[in-house]
């Protein structure tokens, strides 16, 4: 069974267990009166359709308008999902770009890592709801576009893991191979590009989907305090404030979201199968390594 087939079948299996435990959890409710089997202790969360709806009425609800005589709450979503992925997809490569433009940066000074780093590291622990509001109003003041100001947010949460993974990349060579870059008079740019970035490559990709997720949550928080009329964010919030009427709506731009997210890493996942040999690839290194070993168990048994 090849690797891609293992990733499909768990993925479809943990799929599977999260939709009998949602439904389990609904049904133990619903026959025990809202309480644990034996005790009269409250469940957490409540199991009536206000609450927890089914997986199916969640399908349901995408192939419904949206309301009524509206159109379909799948393509007003897509329309939505659509509109958010344009600011997260400039947020990636403005973060990404950032990102690596910081670990080689750190990798040429030692001094600017040690000054900038702490800052970097900082920069994460502050939430993203209060840089937002920040963001849109010294915009404003600019006359600049506000889904660009969406794709800034986005970028604050992009460029981190992109930075410190490049950082971890560069540094990966063999001191030979440096040295060996040295002896032949070669220029810091010449081993950055033919001898760093070719060995930072397996690390950097990981942070790449690292950074298509967070650009998607950052365009998504970033269009609530620009008040954006369209995109998923907007979405959310709107099903969001009719949850007690009509619950399925809002857990069904939830599920958009998240395949918005899951087919942003798809690209990123595709770009690197098409950039880095199966044996340079950090995961699939490890895999072969351990089926290595499972066959040479199998030998010496």
């Amino acid at each position: 069974m090849s690797p891609n087939t293992r990733r499909l079948l768990s993925f479809l299996g943990i799929l599977a267990v999260l939709v009998a435990v949602w439904e389990g959890y609904k049904w133990m409710g619903t026959a025990t009166g809202g309480v644990w089997p034996g005790t009269g202790v409250e469940l957490p969360v409540r199991t009536n359709e206000r609450s927890m709806p089914h997986t199916w009425d969640v399908v349901i609800a995408l192939l419904r308008p949206a309301r009524r005589g509206g159109d379909m709450l799948l393509l007003v979503l897509l329309k939505a999902a659509l509109f958010t992925w344009r600011s997260a997809l400039l947020g990636f490569v403005l973060g990404s770009a950032v990102g690596f433009g910081l670990g080689v940066l750190f990798v040429r000074s030692a001094l600017a890592e040690r000054g900038l780093m702490p800052h970097v590291v900082a920069s994460q622990t502050v939430p993203i709801l209060a840089i937002a509001p920040i963001l849109v109003v010294w915009a404003g003041r600019l006359n600049i576009t506000r889904w660009l100001v969406v794709a800034v947010v986005s970028a604050y949460l992009a460029f981190f893991p992109v930075a410190i993974n490049t950082l971890r990349g560069l540094r990966s060579p063999d001191a030979t191979a440096s040295e060996l870059m040295r002896s032949y008079a070669a220029t810091p740019n010449q081993v950055l590009w033919k001898l760093q970035v070719p060995a930072a490559l397996p690390y950097l990709f990981p942070a790449l989907k690292i950074a298509a997720t967070a650009a998607i949550i950052g365009a998504i928080v970033g269009e609530l305090p620009a008040s954006m009329p369209d995109g998923l964010g907007r979405a959310i919030l709107n099903f969001a404030a009719a949850f007690s009427a009509a619950p399925a709506k809002l857990f069904a731009s939830i599920l958009v979201a998240s395949l918005v997210g899951i087919g942003f890493v798809g690209v990123v996942v595709l770009a690197e199968r098409m950039l880095i040999p199966p044996s340079r690839r950090l995961e699939d290194a490890g895999e072969t390594a351990g089926r290595r070993g499972r066959d040479l168990k199998e030998v010496v048994a």
